[in-house]
């Protein structure tokens, strides 16, 4: 039976926490295996705690090829806005572009930047280092999870996705309101849609026009995830085989890719990488594409055994685990620093 017919549960928008917590105990099965809590760090050794959350993006830009990501720099909260403009002609970066923290979480503090007195404001609010990136103009954003056996030369792509940014599509007839409370995924993001786009609200959107409410193509941020699981071949698989190889240390993950095509992506041309996500990737393919509550842990567990046994292998190799303290700490940190991209979210005006 086809997945998109199948009736599909609504423990997708279930709490992140309760989906989880039934497969707590196989991880826990594999820290006793490997007689280390943070048996995962060693997945992806050139990123900091494997890459399961707060690994800065940098890590990653700096093992890519510059020609396979957007132009982008940081900035640190202590520089002077004026300090920033000259950068943003040096990279030849011009508005609209985007920028995001350093270290981020599911879209959290991503923004479009489309004049300089909102570059202004979230640079004076968001007292954090971010990233200023030009914003790809390829119409299609894909994901892409990939593994590979450090000592194999061919890995596996074990899910493919379409990821398109929570929109509506005008009538001609209907506000952008009114559009909005239609929308079956926009009832829990309301309070972030007025904040944004209340301005825009009597608007009469006309017909067959799309009109973006986010450009964070993430599932929690009410994006639709379509399934691309058929276009996977060989032609796609070498496309991410040659990669891994010029990606130094990365074994397993999540490529957020925009393209100007599938069949483009398959050749190796026109394509940008957003980023990568370490062993705290998820297989976003589970959503939006029919699976059951017990499809969907099937298929997280085979991730999580993959994601076991390259750390063991890396390990055996001499690449240690995180000690307890060290992971922590980190942990600690890392949800201090959660906490107060949370409380920023609130603050920007836009």
């Amino acid at each position: 039976m086809d997945r998109q017919n199948k009736k599909t549960h609504r423990w997708e928008s279930w709490p992140f926490k309760l989906i989880y917590f039934p497969l707590s105990f196989v991880w826990a099965y594999f820290i006793i295996r490997s007689r280390a809590v943070w048996f995962f760090t060693p997945s992806n050794p050139t990123i900091t705690f494997g890459g399961l959350e707060g690994e800065p993006k940098r890590e990653m830009y700096e093992q890519l090829p510059q020609h396979l990501y957007p132009a982008t720099f940081n900035v640190q909260p202590n520089e002077q806005l004026d300090d920033i403009l000259p950068r943003l002609r040096e990279n030849n970066i011009v508005f609209p572009f985007v920028v995001k923290p350093e270290v981020g979480w599911a879209g959290l503090l991503f923004r479009k930047i489309d004049t300089l007195r909102q570059l202004s404001e979230y640079h004076e609010k968001v007292k954090l280092e971010y990233i200023v990136q030009n914003l790809i103009q390829y119409p299609i954003e894909v994901s892409v999870f990939y593994y590979r056996m450090p000592n194999e030369k061919i890995g596996t792509i074990s899910g493919f996705l379409h990821k398109v940014p929570l929109h509506v599509i005008g009538n001609g007839k209907s506000t952008l309101l009114q559009l909005i409370h239609e929308h079956p995924k926009t009832n829990d993001h309301f309070d972030v849609l007025n904040k944004v786009h209340n301005g825009n609200f009597n608007k009469i959107i006309p017909a067959g026009e799309k009109y973006p409410l986010s450009y964070a193509a993430n599932h929690n941020r009410g994006a639709q995830f379509i399934n691309l699981e058929h276009e996977i071949d060989n032609r796609l698989l070498k496309v991410f085989d040659k990669l891994s190889f010029q990606v130094s240390g990365w074994y397993y993950g999540r490529y957020d890719i925009m393209c100007s095509s599938v069949e483009d992506l398959k050749a190796g041309k026109n394509f940008e990488i957003l980023e990568f996500n370490g062993a705290g990737a998820e297989p976003n393919h589970i959503y939006d594409s029919g699976y059951t509550l017990l499809e969907a842990y099937k298929e997280i567990l085979k991730h999580w055994k993959v994601l076991y046994k390259i750390s063991r292998y890396n390990h055996k190799q001499g690449i240690p685990y995180w000690s307890f303290n060290q992971g922590r700490k980190f942990l600690k940190d890392a949800k201090k620093h959660l906490a107060e991209m949370k409380r920023l979210e609130q603050e920007l005006s836009f």
